[in-house]
């Protein structure tokens, strides 16, 4: 594949990894993601010891830990006018910097921060937000992704499968309206920051 424009992910110093998470065992698929992520401060959890790793994300979860993986400002950001997303939310900032940058939308006047997310609208928040060079081809290895009539979707999804940011739930299937867990999003951006960094191995599962 053609090498990636990304312009906004930070080189970051690698560090130990770190694991306050009771439930975050070395066994977990996603350990190694939630680790190193939560280290850096991309991730966290939903207490100080309880990352919840087989939760869904809310949309709210979803912009926040993508905002700080890519490093974004969301300090001086305009307000997108979403009436359920007050100044004082935490998540506040990044949904404003992400709107702006047309990575993110909402429902009308609203975000649903607290809403569940789709795999499939996380592969189009991530293809769009590391600037990934789009799949041409719509055909693709999941045989749940070609029976979508969504176009884009499929692309956005072949395109994560291209840079080996995903190799779906099984060999032939990427469950793309699933909810998506905590623990696939930490994988999901652990990837996806390989891919224009080059700062971890990327992490087989998903």
């Amino acid at each position: 594949i053609a090498s990636t424009t990304m312009a906004y992910v930070a080189e970051i110093p690698a560090i130990a990894a770190t694991n306050p998470f009771t439930d975050v065992k070395e066994s977990n698929s996603h350990y190694i993601a939630i680790t190193e992520l939560y280290g850096q401060g991309i991730v966290s959890g939903i207490t100080v010891t309880s990352y919840k790793p087989g939760q869904d994300t809310t949309r709210g979860e979803a912009a926040l830990f993508l905002a700080k993986a890519l490093d974004l400002d969301t300090k001086n950001v305009s307000n997108p006018g979403f009436k359920d997303v007050p100044t004082s939310s935490e998540y506040y900032g990044a949904i404003a910097v992400l709107h702006a940058k047309e990575i993110i939308g909402g429902y009308g006047d609203t975000f649903k921060p607290e809403n569940t997310l789709t795999r499939a609208q996380l592969a189009k928040m991530l293809s769009l937000g590391f600037e990934l060079e789009q799949a041409t081809s719509t055909s693709s290895k999941f045989t749940d992704v070609n029976k979508l009539t969504d176009i884009a979707t499929k692309r956005y999804i072949q395109t994560l499968v291209d840079y080996s940011i995903t190799s779906g739930t099984t060999a032939t299937t990427f469950s793309p309206n699933k909810n998506l867990t905590r623990g696939q999003l930490a994988t999901f951006l652990y990837n996806a920051i390989n891919t224009t960094t080059e700062e971890f191995d990327v992490i087989d599962v998903q």
